[in-house]
């Protein structure tokens, strides 16, 4: 099948013909029909297949032109970097229609995003915080969306944007059409399914852990930190055909530390991107890879989700993803419109559990490669390597609250004080025996 097959309109074919697309991938050609039909869709995609315009292209498909300033189609992503890529390929779809596409996320001044939206907006994209915020102090009207995109929303979920994205499902027309499109169906997105979707259905392109089929995967087994980054440096030295290389690690931290320990050996051919860098420096660092001034960038996996960076020659994976399902969308970023990619695991023992619990999910084992000889083995141990040495702790019995004793000797009965106040007519008669009075009081005389 080809885009011609589809009922797509003049306008859109041109501009697929421009960007050099000419085939549907498997989520595109199974999306389109069932969405231009108008019911709700459940898509099941990994990274990488393309379900960006899979869910476009119907969508624009069926736009209308109106005169209305707000928005009729609504598409709500995780990420900054994902509301910049999905407004991008709105425009080079549109290239010939008359489409107004706005994009709006957190990070940055409200009150410019407020001015966007208060103007003519066709197709919004947004990051569930800042699409609330605008809604709520009135610069955004949300009454006219006729279609809801969630995209990736397993990561949504995952980022704590539940509650947002209830509000917002509450606050658009309830007479819509409802696409949503995850790498994964976990329990909570089929309770957000169940709960605000009418009856979807359910098209699964390919199953999460499906290896794709673009993409060698190897791997090697390294002893530690230290010796991962020499093997990084080796590899990058003699191998000419890593042009465009994706590092990818767990923490923010590890990415700063990684990134010192390469800019020494490759100064100004590398970047380095996650969540606590200003916005300007992670869009100018994508940019960067993308025009192929950086050879490699190192990031978290806030790049793995929904970032479209073409020609990609390798993945490294660091670290063993802790979830086997980032693995596959980490893998995503290369071997992507029918080229080939490379993907390459460093594993310690440590992580060995985190790559069989890889390998059971795509039910095929990784190919382990030997360490080159010229490899320099590090014994240098980082601070998380560093064996724990464990002393036993003693516990020592604290005796019970009603077993301790008084912290003095209480006094005989004889020294003991009692203040007691007696009253005269009592210390009269302890004396005497008998009440003892002073005596009538006289009479006065007359």
């Amino acid at each position: 099948m080809t885009f011609t097959d589809l009922n797509l309109n003049s306008a859109l074919l041109n501009a697929l013909d421009d960007l050099g697309y000419t085939r549907p991938t498997t989520i595109q050609e199974k999306v389109f029909s069932v969405v231009m039909s108008g019911i709700d869709v459940c898509g099941i995609a990994q990274t990488g297949t393309g379900k960006t315009i899979g869910y476009l292209l119907p969508c624009l498909r069926q736009w209308k032109f109106t005169k209305d300033k707000a928005p009729s189609i609504l598409i709500v992503v995780p990420t900054r970097e994902l509301v910049a890529q999905v407004v991008e390929t709105v425009g080079k779809l549109t290239k010939y229609m008359n489409v107004v596409t706005v994009g709006v996320y957190g990070g940055v001044n409200i009150n410019t995003q407020r001015l966007s939206v208060e103007q003519k907006v066709d197709v919004l994209v947004a990051t569930p915080g800042r699409l609330f915020d605008l809604a709520m102090n009135g610069s955004l009207k949300l009454k006219l969306i006729k279609k809801l995109i969630i995209d990736e929303v397993d990561e949504m979920l995952n980022l704590g944007f539940r509650t947002q994205l209830k509000n917002i499902l509450d606050l658009i027309p309830q007479k819509r059409q409802n696409l949503l499109f995850s790498a994964t169906l976990t329990e909570e997105v089929e309770e957000l399914v169940q709960t605000f979707f009418n009856n979807p259905v359910k098209i699964e392109a390919a199953p999460s852990g499906t290896p794709l089929e673009n993409i060698d995967q190897k791997l090697y087994e390294v002893p530690n930190f230290y010796t991962k980054v020499n093997l990084l440096k080796l590899l990058l030295t003699k191998d000419t055909n890593m042009t465009k290389v994706l590092v990818f690690v767990a923490t923010k931290k590890l990415a700063d530390e990684l990134f010192g320990q390469m800019e020494e050996k490759f100064p100004g051919t590398a970047g380095v991107i996650h969540s606590n860098k200003e916005q300007n420096h992670r869009f100018n660092t994508v940019k960067q890879f993308q025009e192929g001034n950086y050879r490699f960038i190192i990031a978290t996996d806030i790049v793995a989700r929904g970032i479209d960076i073409t020609d990609v020659t390798h993945v490294i994976n660091f670290d063993t993803p802790a979830v086997p399902e980032n693995y596959m969308h980490r893998i995503g970023r290369t071997g992507r419109a029918q080229k080939r990619g490379i993907a390459i695991t460093f594993t310690t023992e440590k992580e060995g559990p985190l790559r069989r619990n890889i390998e059971e999910l795509m039910q095929i084992g990784i190919p382990v490669l030997p360490l080159p000889d010229d490899l320099e083995i590090s014994s240098e141990l980082t601070e998380d390597e560093v064996p724990k040495i464990f002393v036993k702790e003693i516990q020592l019995k604290v005796p019970k609250k009603e077993d301790v004793g008084p912290a003095f000797h209480s006094k005989s009965a004889k020294n003991s004080k009692v203040n007691f106040v007696m009253s005269r007519k009592d210390r009269m008669m302890k004396k005497y025996g008998k009440p003892k009075t002073r005596g009538q009081k006289k009479k006065g005389r007359k």
